[in-house]
């Protein structure tokens, strides 16, 4: 196989529709636009959601929701995967940047504790939010919880 026998596999390229070029082309005359009417015209744009006089979905569809601009979105971790990714990582100390250099969390992202299962481990949290019973936990399993 040398460059020059290369070549794309069957149906992979398709020729170029070549329209107002004459008969021959096969997409002479109208050039493929039908008989007359605006579309038919040069310069015409159709605005975006147009549906020919019908009212556009984006119109018959009703208003939902609310989505809340002042939204605090945490990343969340209980306490019973916190043993867990202990182990696994070799975490020393849970804080967002060892979480972060583990692949674990965003560089943005604000991490939270929640109270769920059980902590074996004994290390300082330095977190952004914690849930009361998770610190009660935290702090019966004689590690330290700051919050950053």
């Amino acid at each position: 196989m040398n460059l020059h026998n290369l070549k794309p596999a069957d149906g992979a390229t398709h020729r170029t529709k070549r329209i107002g070029r004459g008969e021959g082309s096969g997409h002479g005359g109208t050039s493929t636009k039908g008989n007359k009417g605006q579309q038919a015209r040069t310069g015409y744009k159709e605005k975006i959601g147009h549906e020919g006089g019908q009212m556009p979905i984006q119109r018959r569809m009703p208003k939902r929701g609310f989505k809340n601009p002042f939204r605090v979105d945490y990343k969340v971790f209980n306490l019973g995967q916190l043993d867990f990714l202990i182990e696994k990582y070799n975490i020393t100390d849970f804080t967002p940047d060892t979480l972060y250099i583990n692949g674990l969390i965003n560089r943005n992202d604000l991490v939270k504790i929640l109270g769920n299962g059980e902590l074996k481990a004994k290390m300082t949290f330095k977190v952004n939010a914690i849930s009361a019973k998770a610190k009660e936990a935290i702090e019966a399993a004689g590690s330290t919880v700051e919050l950053v």
